[in-house]
């Protein structure tokens, strides 16, 4: 059973990594025009806390023989920061402001966490203290993308809805989902997932060829399942008459 949990665990990490990796072609874009345009940082600072708080719930002082939850979830605290500095660089003032009032918000909740637990809790009250502030955040990192769904239902275009990124929240939660039967903490949040994720991907094949950006998508953009738009009519109209 317990090399069952094991190679279970490795393939919920993989999928788990990629999930950490889907937005890297988005940020590329993001990179390049020096902008992040409509793409919300929100879900990306929310990914960051759970990867903290999961990762601390994982070391053996806090829930014994989950290691591999500490291991990839410090991968993708590492990763997340990336993203959200990005973020902080290249976002509006305004859009700025609200991504650096979260990324405080979620050093203050980590340390709360880790200080209270270390310093005030043991044992078992520690592990329920812990897998409960994980299970709490995780469903809200989950809950992070309903933004821009709601962009997505207004405008009928998935232009800033990663496509890849929606997959590897359904497979990811779908993983754990199944594997962490046996305990309630992951168990709750990656169901929770496993649906949004769902609906995620229902959202796109509905709306993928329904609108798109009236400018030109880069070649970057299609990790969103978008192709770039045919410019032979354009080109036709900003053609200048002839005599």
């Amino acid at each position: 059973m317990d090399v069952l949990h094991f190679i279970f665990g490795v393939f919920g990490n993989a999928f788990a990594l990629f999930l950490f990796l889907a937005p890297t072609i988005t940020f590329r874009r993001i990179l390049k025009n020096k902008s992040t345009e409509q793409f919300s940082g929100i879900p990306y600072v929310m990914t960051l806390l759970n990867c903290l708080l999961s990762a601390w719930y994982g070391l053996p002082f806090v829930s014994p023989n989950n290691i591999l939850v500490s291991t990839i979830n410090g991968t993708g605290a590492a990763i997340e920061s990336i993203y959200v500095l990005a973020f902080i660089i290249f976002a509006p003032k305004r859009e700025k402001a609200k991504i650096l009032g979260l990324f405080a918000f979620v050093l203050t909740v980590f340390a709360t966490v880790a200080l209270v637990s270390f310093f005030a809790l043991d044992h078992k009250p520690r592990k329920l203290f812990c897998g409960l502030a994980a299970t709490i955040f995780s469903i809200i990192m989950y809950a992070s993308p309903l933004s821009i769904m709601r962009t997505v239902i207004k405008t009928k275009s998935v232009e800033f809805m990663p496509f890849f990124l929606s997959l590897f929240v359904f497979l990811c939660g779908t993983s754990w989902f199944m594997l962490w039967k046996t305990s309630r903490f992951p168990f709750v949040p990656n169901g929770f997932g496993c649906g949004l994720g769902a609906t995620q991907l229902i959202l796109y094949f509905i709306y993928r060829d329904k609108g798109t950006s009236k400018k030109a998508i880069p070649e970057e953009s299609l990790e969103m399942g978008l192709s770039k738009p045919d410019q032979t009519n354009n080109n036709k109209e900003s053609k200048p008459n002839e005599a």
